[in-house]
């Protein structure tokens, strides 16, 4: 298929400051991919006062009933995903408070959708099986900040009045040209030219920590700097929970046990001794 032109060249797109890296020793190649991403975290910084107001919205419409859709394609999708899954066991959360969603659909995740992500209409398509409403926030995630299946899908929210916002790492970009609230995150070439998975993709993935994190816990899902409503999926959270409720109520380990399996989860626990 036959490409599109790229009428400016993109940040993302822009060559690597490194040169000949398959002449690299496995040092170089390792001490050089450190050395940039180094310079992430820098980026972010740069619009926590964005990802502020964001969050401070995001937490207002979920406290009216509203929900937190993630969009995009790719590592992008993917990211996006990730994020949401781990909302409900870390937080105790209902499935479905965060969603992620990636073009191509599930199958997506593990295997590329052959442009799937130039589809245009596919994303609201996808929004609409989720019955979204007013109440949501969705956040398109486009590294190049071109992707169509994001675009389509932040316009038609724009046109049903949802509130939208990207994480992107290109200035002023179609993506964020849809979005109310902009995060563009500037983490400059990759290492390897074009190979968004790395400082883009880890970009993208401290922002999303940022939000979701920032937004659990503003919605009331820790206590002190704990995660007192997790899941306890596993044994090694059981123990977690354990030595929880043992340390903040000063009681034995097996008393502590006793309490988290009689009360389902620490904060019960907790809260059934005062």
């Amino acid at each position: 298929m036959k490409a599109k032109r790229i009428k400016m060249k993109k940040t993302t797109e822009s060559d690597s400051k490194y040169n000949a890296l398959e002449k690299m020793s496995a040092k170089e190649l390792l001490t050089n991919i450190n050395n940039e991403d180094k310079t992430v975290p820098l980026a972010v910084e740069k619009v926590i006062p964005k990802i502020e107001k964001l969050v401070n919205v995001i937490v207002k419409q979920m406290k009216q009933g509203g929900r937190l859709f993630y969009m995009g394609a790719g590592t992008s999708g993917r990211l996006g995903i990730l994020d949401a899954s781990e909302c409900p066991p870390t937080y105790g959360v209902p499935q479905g408070l965060v969603i992620g969603i990636i073009a191509g659909g599930d199958k997506a995740i593990r295997k590329a959708v052959e442009f799937a992500e130039d589809d245009t209409e596919q994303g609201w398509k996808d929004l609409l099986q989720h019955k979204i409403t007013k109440k949501d926030v969705v956040i398109g995630i486009a590294a190049s900040g071109s992707t169509p299946y994001v675009i389509g899908a932040l316009k038609a929210c724009n046109k049903n009045e949802i509130t939208t916002a990207c994480i992107v790492c290109n200035k002023s970009s179609n993506v964020a040209k849809e979005s109310v609230h902009k995060i563009e995150v500037i983490v400059g070439p990759e290492f390897v030219t074009g190979s968004t998975r790395m400082k883009s993709g880890t970009a993208q993935k401290l922002v999303l920590n940022m939000i979701s994190t920032s937004v659990m816990i503003k919605m009331g899902r820790v206590a002190g700097n704990k995660m007192v409503d997790m899941q306890l999926s596993n044994n090694k959270l059981v123990d977690r929970g354990t030595l929880m409720i043992a340390e903040k109520l000063k009681v034995s380990y097996k008393k502590a046990n006793e309490l988290l399996l009689k009360y389902g989860n620490v904060r019960n626990a907790i809260n059934s001794k005062k």
